[in-house]
């Protein structure tokens, strides 16, 4: 079966004076129908400049991502335009992705009225519909977003995302800012969608506690390139790349007498601007040898669908 979403080589590099910044530096993954692949890292890896570029929100230096068999990143913006009802996204503030000025109807009936699918007393319908499938009530529509908690304004956000009919949401730091009980609700509610519609969902976070209830597969970034990708269970119960483990090792676990083998990573994250030689994480990789400071480590399979740039798996 081929895959909905295909990204092979991606690079997106921002010139500045004396030379760029590599946000995006080679960045390669599937996604199927009704998958969901969590893509995280730190803050200032690249994974949310993956999914702009996805979008065609940011035009790629280099490489393909193709949509349900189109590759979309050369199209010009006259054809890439009826495709774009297929690909959504769940912005990470649910203040600022709403225009406070606009009714909750206008909102999530501008996508239906963009792409010709409602108008009239058939769009309040569908935003009812909408609404209903969020868990919202149909009331709501008339009402603005500054009456709204932080958690609805994000099931408005969720609801104008789907009101075209995508195949693929693209969830950027969904849960990020709402409160804990709220991120729960909110993640159980995608998990729901996804059941029911199908969806194909590219979760990006730094959250792991989160990815890992409700992912099927995982890609970690560090400094712009993938590092590790496997399945949910393979990742969290066996880590292969010693960035991964430093991740897990940070996630926090409700008994405070529990015991921890905690890996803390040493320096900060070098520049995108500049990059060190061989493995990206060897500055800060408290495994690292000489090889890693001179080699790039090529990604190879490390078990079933299980793959790791690291030099300790040659």
């Amino acid at each position: 079966m081929t895959a909905l979403l295909e990204v092979a080589g991606l690079v997106k590099h921002f010139p500045m004076r004396g030379g760029a910044v590599r946000a995006v530096d080679g960045v390669s993954f599937t996604l199927d129908r009704g998958e969901t692949l969590s893509l995280v890292g730190e803050s200032g890896c690249g994974k949310s400049t993956v999914g702009r570029c996805v979008l065609r929100l940011l035009r790629p230096t280099a490489g393909q991502v193709t949509l349900a068999g189109q590759r979309i990143d050369t199209l010009p913006e006259r054809r890439l335009r009826p495709l774009r009802r297929h690909m959504q996204v769940v912005f990470q503030d649910p203040f600022s992705s709403l225009d406070p000025r606009q009714r909750v109807v206008d909102a999530i009936g501008e996508p239906l009225r963009n792409f010709g699918l409602a108008s009239g007393a058939a769009l309040r319908a569908r935003v009812a519909g909408l609404l209903d499938q969020v868990g919202l009530p149909a009331a709501a529509m008339d009402r603005l977003p500054h009456e709204f908690s932080g958690g609805q304004r994000q099931r408005i956000g969720i609801a104008r995302a789907l009101a075209p009919g995508p195949d693929l949401l693209i969830c950027d730091e969904a849960v990020s800012a709402l409160d804990v009980s709220v991120k729960a609700q909110i993640v159980n509610l995608l998990m729901g969608l996804q059941a029911r519609l199908g969806l194909a969902l590219l979760f990006i976070s730094h959250d792991l506690a989160i990815v890992e209830h409700l992912t099927h597969r995982v890609a970690v970034m560090y400094l712009g390139r993938i590092v590790e990708t496997a399945d949910r269970a393979a990742l969290f119960a066996a880590p292969r790349h010693p960035y991964t483990r430093a991740l897990l090792s940070a996630v926090p676990v409700p008994d405070p007498l529990a015991a921890r083998n905690r890996t803390v990573l040493r320096g900060d994250v070098p520049s995108p601007r500049s990059p060190p030689p061989g493995c990206r994480f060897h500055t800060r990789c408290p495994a690292a040898f000489d090889r890693c400071r001179t080699e790039e480590p090529v990604p190879r399979q490390v078990g079933p669908g299980h793959i790791a740039a690291c030099h300790l798996e040659a």
